[in-house]
């Protein structure tokens, strides 16, 4: 069986996104400038920080106390304490700390450093401590963007918000999907047949997480100001579900 070609475009001349931004018009304005219309089966994958940036989820550090408990983790790991405090605040357990580290499980469940709290590209000055939280729920973040497009442009895209997360494992970052709408986000092919009708065991296919981490090549990480990626040839006949599905549970965690 030959499958359909994989696209993935990066919409252009995205701006500036504000508190309060409309994210579905300024979808449906890039791929009207860029040529497209939404086709069922297509998928929009939309970076954390402009979910983040709509929905106003900055703080300031000199708004921020630090407890003692942020004081102590801060001088094990040399970060701002204000920031640590952010940080344990958006956490619901602390992983690791070491020196410029510090690895918290997310209240939603995300295994992450500095629980996604983020300076980079928030369209503050470097030096006035802006900082920017992930989304309050992504997946509820996922099925508004997506309830949004198809009034606006009359399909029901997949969407998805997506993060660069580091592995323990390997070098670099890859981007993962956290909120997931209209998209298999895991496909359970355990008891399907191999091509030698073998019944796999243990396969479990991270759709969402493929689908962010080639949008995340159409994205970049820096500079580029591209954080919407039109995605088309998506094949996966498998029920919806949501970002929540790809989180393994703490007791199934073998490495802590």
């Amino acid at each position: 069986m030959t499958r359909a070609a994989l696209e993935f475009r990066a919409l252009p001349d995205v701006p500036e996104v504000l508190p309060g931004a409309d994210l579905a018009a300024l979808t449906a304005t890039a791929l009207g400038r860029a040529g497209l219309s939404l086709q069922p089966g297509d998928v929009l994958v939309f970076a954390q920080k402009i979910v983040s940036k709509a929905e106003g989820r900055f703080r300031h550090l000199a708004e921020t106390v630090p407890s003692a408990q942020a004081l102590e983790l801060a001088a094990r790991c040399g970060k701002d304490a204000r920031l640590v405090q952010l940080v344990l605040q958006e956490s619901s357990d602390v992983v690791r700390v070491a020196p410029n580290v510090l690895i918290t499980r997310h209240r939603r469940g995300y295994v992450m450093a500095n629980a996604g709290i983020d300076r980079s590209n928030t369209g503050a000055a470097d030096d006035d401590g802006t900082v920017l939280l992930l989304p309050e729920d992504p997946d509820a973040s996922a099925r508004r963007l997506r309830t949004a497009l198809e009034a606006r442009c009359g399909v029901a895209a997949g969407v998805i918000v997506s993060d660069s997360f580091g592995r323990p494992w390997r070098l670099g970052t890859v981007n993962v999907a956290l909120g997931v709408a209209g998209v298999p986000a895991l496909v359970d092919l355990r008891g399907a047949p191999d091509r030698d009708d073998r019944p796999l065991q243990m396969t479990q296919v991270a759709v969402a997480d493929a689908i962010a981490a080639g949008a995340g090549l159409a994205m970049g990480e820096a500079t580029e100001g591209t954080p919407i990626v039109h995605v088309r040839g998506v094949h996966a006949a498998a029920p919806c579900n949501d970002g929540q599905s790809l989180i393994r549970a703490p007791g199934e965690d073998l490495f802590r």
